[in-house]
């Protein structure tokens, strides 16, 4: 008789993270029976995967949104497929870009018109729409499908799953929105982006929306909205200027038939309406939106190499059994990085800024270096040089660049909307002189550098207290702010929507309220003299919040009320206990801390939940581009899909 090991499994959450998760799961069962000994246990495995969603694309990545929603990196970043030689090989599947490629010279004949004419131009460097990137992920998930080891078997339930119970057994019961209960021997959740309650004050103004008559628009994923219900020709206030916010400027503009042309003076964008847009009114703390991306050959700057806070430095902490803080050892290394890459930077393409070069890169060299015995003085080292060597326009105020229009004030909204497009069209000009702006190289070091905090704060790496008041406290929205933006051609877009009179900005620090005797919204800047905007509609371009204690997934809830998961909290720096972000977890693979404190066995976690053991969960893996670094987190998602299917493997 056949000796037969039989496991199921049940993955909830279908996009990227759960299908990565399902195709380690395939790779790992090819890998047995290709190395199965005469006489050894065969291996049947059954996988439900649940999603309401189409499996692969999930709910962002759907391939039917609209093509004007841009991923945020190129074609030649993302990948489902890992390409760790020590892991198993993937049963099918290759990168997007690989796939981009594929399709150019022998499209699939499922694709639509729309697809074949984005892939008809789209090349390695360009930004793909997330569309584009959902039929990636569809199509390998199909090839997946195709190649499925014997012995696998795999149902998708189009549902929602709405609980979890623990049988006794090992075993879980898994209810669906259907009615149906699944047994199970464990379960994933790669839940992705989930429902999320209002903060107290846009509840406030969902609520006077509704007293008032108005449109109130909470955050969404951009594809969920219908744009169509706000009214042409009438003052909208989007608050958000960050990635959510192209969207929705892109989509009340030239997704309703308005065009921008290059026929300005040097080629300079212009739009030209259709009628059919809005007045787009632009709140945000900064009162600009996040600097754009770059001109570059890669992913990372090629003209930078980490000098000081490298994943060598990490290994040195470790050795040394010192856990470090934040603000003292690692953004001190990491500082000195983003130092070095603008004034090198700025010696190599602007030869005439700095007198003599080899005598100042010389000193600032040895200002920089970690010195055991001046550590605290480094700064003023530094200052000391640039006093000599850099005139004052030369020189890089780092925490300015965040923050451009700080220190100064308006007479007027217009004289505001000129200097933030001044400012978007210098920040376009920058980041077309790519490897040879200084500030863009600035940022590109600190875009190195977060790919080695993301191995450096993993599980625990660094204290409690440095996490809650520097990571997350100031660095990750500086750092977002900077390195974390839109392709170039949306700072020119948005340009010339303010030059054409489509779009206005509030200023920084707005405050928001609602002017109940006029029946509008209001924002408004300390800093920009005259009376507040007003709108009748309002714009939330934002992303549902990720915190797992302001969630509002039946799952979730069911799960934290049970007692199966919790929240992580942390310490602060005066002994508060803090909740944070994401999920208590236990590494490796990631199983939910329960509210006893004992773990989860059998259930694991993946993706955006694991917000409080992880830093950048939202960004996807990266696939390795030649020339390139290869840092230790770039597929960090995939070597967890990978812990996972070997776990599931092992009850």
């Amino acid at each position: 008789m056949e000796n037969t090991q039989s496991i199921r499994t049940a993955i909830i959450g279908a996009g990227p993270r759960g299908t990565s998760v399902l195709e380690r799961l395939l790779a790992h069962a090819g890998h047995h029976a290709a190395h199965q000994e005469h006489g050894g246990a065969a291996m049947r495995l059954h996988v439900d995967v649940i999603d309401p969603y189409p499996a692969g694309p999930g709910h962002v990545w759907q391939p039917g949104q609209s093509r004007l929603f841009l991923m945020n990196t190129q074609s030649f970043y993302p990948t489902l497929i890992p390409e760790d030689p020590g892991l198993p090989a993937a049963v099918a599947g290759t990168t997007f870009d690989r796939w981009r490629e594929r399709q150019q010279q022998d499209p699939l004949p499922a694709l639509t018109a729309d697809e074949r004419a984005e892939l008809a131009v789209l090349g390695s460097n360009d930004f793909p729409s997330r569309a584009l990137y959902g039929r990636y992920l569809r199509s390998t998930l199909q090839d997946l499908l195709e190649k499925a080891p014997d012995g696998v078997t795999i149902d998708f339930h189009e549902t929602s799953a709405l609980s979890v119970h623990p049988v006794g057994d090992g075993t879980f019961d898994v209810g669906l929105a259907t009615g149906e209960t699944l047994r199970t021997g464990s379960v994933v959740l790669a839940l992705g982006h989930i429902p999320s309650r209002l903060n107290p004050e846009q509840r406030e103004l969902q609520a006077s929306a509704a007293q008032l008559g108005l449109r109130y628009l909470p955050p969404a994923v951009p594809a969920d909205v219908d744009w169509a219900q706000i009214p042409a020709g009438e003052p909208v206030l989007v608050r958000g200027m960050g990635l959510n916010f192209f969207d929705t400027m892109v989509q009340l503009t030239e997704g309703r038939g308005g065009k921008f042309t290059a026929g300005g003076p040097a080629g300079r964008l212009e739009y030209e309406p259709s009628g059919q847009e809005p007045f787009i009114i632009a709140a945000s703390r900064r009162g600009t939106p996040y600097r754009a991306k770059a001109a570059l050959a890669g992913y990372y700057a090629s003209s930078v190499t980490l000098r000081y806070l490298t994943e060598a430095a990490l290994d040195r902490f470790e050795a040394a059994g010192i856990r470090p803080g934040f603000d003292h050892d690692l953004w001190p290394l990491l500082h000195r990085d983003a130092l070095w890459a603008y004034y090198s930077t700025l010696v190599r393409a602007q030869p005439g800024a700095v007198p003599d070069s080899t005598a100042f890169l010389a000193a600032l060299e040895e200002a920089l270096h970690p010195h055991a015995h001046s550590a605290a003085n480094w700064e003023d080292a530094v200052d000391s040089v640039l006093a000599i060597h850099v005139g004052p326009r030369h020189r890089l105020d780092l925490q300015g660049l965040a923050a451009p229009l700080a220190g100064r004030t308006f007479a007027s909204r217009p004289e505001q909307d000129a200097a933030v497009v001044e400012f978007l069209l210098d920040d376009a000009r920058r980041s077309a002189l790519g490897e040879d702006d200084p500030v863009k190289m600035a940022i590109g070091a600190l875009h190195h550098g977060r790919a080695v905090l993301k191995t450096a704060v993993a599980d625990g790496g660094i204290t409690d207290e440095s996490w809650v008041a520097g990571l997350r406290g100031w660095f990750e929205s500086f750092v977002e702010g900077l390195a974390s933006g839109p392709p170039a051609l949306r700072s020119e877009q948005l340009a010339a929507l303010a030059r054409a009179g489509v779009v206005s900005f509030v200023g920084p620090d707005p405050k928001f309220g609602v002017d109940r005797k006029a029946g509008t919204f209001t924002a408004a800047s300390p800093w920009v003299e005259g009376p507040p905007a007003a709108a009748r509609t309002m714009v939330e371009a934002l992303a549902p919040g990720n915190r797992v204690s302001a969630n509002d997934s039946p799952l979730l809830q069911q799960l934290l009320k049970d007692g199966l998961v919790r929240s992580r909290h942390m310490m602060t720096a005066e002994g508060a206990p803090v909740q944070s972000t994401g999920l208590d977890v236990e590494p490796h693979p990631y199983r939910p801390v329960a509210a006893n404190g004992s773990v989860t066995e059998g259930m694991y976690v993946l993706g955006l939940q694991l917000s409080s053991a992880q830093w950048g969960t939202a960004i996807a893996a990266e696939a390795h581009q030649p020339g390139t670094p290869a840092y230790r987190s770039g597929q960090r998602t995939l070597r967890d899909a990978d812990e996972i299917a070997q776990a599931i493997l092992r009850r």
